[in-house]
């Protein structure tokens, strides 16, 4: 794969995920396209055959592996996260307020909130339903058109907003996605009427509930002078999880390889889909299923974390330590911390330099200021949970968990191209 050919497959699968439960639908895809069989944790595993495989959980978190029971030795494990913040709709939305429609949102995750204001935009996410069986059904709903918006309020009314306005999740970040005048059915109803658009099969279906956001519609763009920038939402973390899954893809089946891409990192993992959960332990349960030979193997192997990396903005370059300035289109990055907010160590960081050394990319270093607080990502959870060395890495990134991220192209490339050469590093022996 080219790079401009991996690019164009990133921003496709930007463009179709504007929800986890979209993220995990477009690798499905990708998967499916790639010979990946698709197994389902309700089900009995016999022993599997040498081949390519992958496995759901709550349509919002994703395994996939290649497989020979014949190999003994290490597993290649990636991950990375699905979500990343935003603005959740309560399960009892609607407001009427002087003529304005709204819809009544949760903050999810730590968002940069100032960003959502005046921006278009639209909903997307699950519904659940049952019709003539009372199967449920979980089907996938994106309006993908501009149908709300959270107006400024002018500065006629707050002469010192320049100055820094406090943001109330409860009062302010309300969107107005109409006017009452037009609005008679409820908002079930359109629901069921943007359903019926995208699945007609669900005709007789009854909406009992559902998973729904709010996102920019505003597309992810390649920019600057010579387009060598990629803007866009949910940079943080679709960058990496596309990594992933291009990397996994791209090295067939030289190595028994797996990865995971987990809900849930924004707010705290602890779920069944997030890394504090048990998904992760119990497909490599059913894998390895004498406990001794698992423990054998993971303490063979190696975990690359893969969470974007703040790179060190061109106006608040005070923010970063003075010796780790991580730049733009400078390679992946490797992210330290002595308190193990990242799981990185000294050897597994020169792991991750071999594999970039031998995939002829460059690579950085990112450590927090000391005396600022560090974020944390996927690695030391699943590093402690499983007992396996971790590295923790990621793209260099700008305005991180706003509503429109910036990276390097190249950048995104490169981590790419150092995943594809740890899948393909070793066969196993």
């Amino acid at each position: 794969m080219k790079e401009k050919q991996y690019i164009s497959s990133q921003l496709n699968y930007l463009k179709a995920s504007p929800t986890p439960f979209h993220a995990v639908a477009a690798a499905l895809r990708l998967l499916e396209d790639s010979g990946f069989i698709r197994l389902f944790e309700k089900t009995p595993w016999s022993s599997l055959a040498k081949g390519k495989y992958f496995v759901t959980r709550n349509d919002s978190s994703l395994i996939a592996f290649t497989w020979d029971e014949t190999c003994t030795g290490k597993l290649h494990i990636a991950g990375a996260h699905l979500d990343s913040p935003g603005l959740k709709i309560k399960p009892r939305p609607v407001r009427e307020k002087h003529h304005c429609l709204q819809l009544g949102v949760e903050v999810y995750g730590g968002a940069l909130l100032a960003p959502w204001f005046d921006r278009d935009l639209s909903i997307a996410g699950r519904v659940c339903c049952h019709q003539d069986n009372d199967t449920l059904h979980t089907p996938l709903i994106d309006f993908k058109r501009a149908i709300g918006i959270i107006p400024s309020l002018a500065i006629h009314f707050d002469r010192e907003a320049n100055k820094g306005r406090k943001i109330n999740n409860q009062t302010d970040l309300v969107p107005v996605i109409g006017l009452t005048d037009n609005f008679t059915r409820g908002f079930y109803a359109l629901l069921k009427d943007q359903l019926l658009k995208e699945h007609p099969e669900y005709a007789n279906a009854e909406i009992l509930d559902f998973d729904l956001f709010l996102y920019d519609v505003t597309p992810p763009l390649l920019t600057g002078l010579h387009e060598e920038l990629l803007t866009g939402s949910r940079l943080d973390n679709l960058l990496s999880c596309h990594a992933c899954l291009q990397g996994i893809i791209s090295t067939g089946q030289q190595a028994n390889s797996l990865i995971i891409l987990n809900d849930h990192e924004e707010v705290g993992s602890l779920s069944t889909t997030g890394a504090q959960g048990s998904f992760l332990e119990d497909i490599l349960s059913r894998l390895y299923k004498n406990p001794i030979e698992r423990q054998q193997v993971l303490r063979k192997s190696l975990f690359i974390s893969a969470d974007n990396a703040h790179a060190v903005h061109p106006n608040f370059d005070d923010k970063h330590d003075p010796q780790h300035l991580p730049v733009l289109n400078g390679g992946p990055v490797i992210k330290y911390n002595a308190n193990q907010r990242y799981a990185t160590n000294a050897r597994t960081a020169a792991q991750f330099r071999m594999f970039c050394h031998l995939a002829e990319v460059p690579v950085q270093e990112f450590v927090m200021r000391s005396d600022m607080a560090c974020g944390s990502t996927i690695g030391p959870m699943t590093s402690a949970a499983l007992g396996i060395d971790t590295v923790d890495v990621g793209i260099p990134t700008l305005a991180m968990h706003s509503i429109r991220e910036t990276a390097a192209k190249s950048d995104c490339w490169f981590l790419f191209r150092a995943l594809q050469k740890f899948f393909s590093a070793e066969k196993n022996t």
